[in-house]
């Protein structure tokens, strides 16, 4: 094993509706899982605790540097229709070992900025995506699958107690 730095993203891409935007993606954010805190302090506590309640709402976004029409049409889908986003990356450790990064995210665009127009220079398109399905892979491995009923870490489930405990 080597003390050298490992996955090291140095390369990524976006696959939108299923379509690669390989070489059009200048920018992307990826969903941050949050835990969602509330504090609580019992009778004959001494002090507060924090205590999760869940997660808060994830979000995900990326920017263009041209305005691709196959992307600005999955703008204002009717309610209940989803699109499949990948986000592809090459993380190198630097002894030269190759990983695979992999995000699959689902939701529907709720924003699409198309920026500032001015001749002769480079405009930028902002996209915002509400995302409803979450899943990040690194060679392979499952770390985090995230929906609206669960959160499962390395593949283990984290709310199957409390789903089996309202009979679900």
């Amino acid at each position: 094993m080597s003390n050298l730095p490992g996955f090291i993203l140095r390369n990524c891409t976006l696959w939108a509706d299923r379509v690669s935007k390989l070489g059009q993606i200048g920018d992307i954010t990826v969903p941050v899982p949050t835990d969602k805190l509330e504090e609580m302090r019992n009778s004959g506590m001494i002090k507060p605790r924090e205590v999760k309640m869940g997660l808060d709402k994830l979000e995900f976004s990326f920017k263009m540097p041209g305005l691709d029409p196959q992307v600005i049409k999955l703008f204002g889908l009717k309610p209940g229709v989803e699109t499949p986003f990948m986000v592809t990356g090459a993380l190198v450790d630097e002894d030269g070992t190759d990983h695979s990064g992999v995000l699959t995210i689902r939701g529907f665009i709720k924003t699409a900025n198309g920026g500032t127009w001015q001749p002769g220079e480079r405009s930028e398109n902002d996209y915002a995506v509400a995302v409803h399905y979450y899943k990040l892979e690194i060679d392979g491995e499952e770390l985090l699958e995230v929906d609206d009923f669960d959160i499962k870490v390395g593949g283990v489930s984290q709310y199957a107690g409390q789903r089996a405990s309202m009979l679900l």
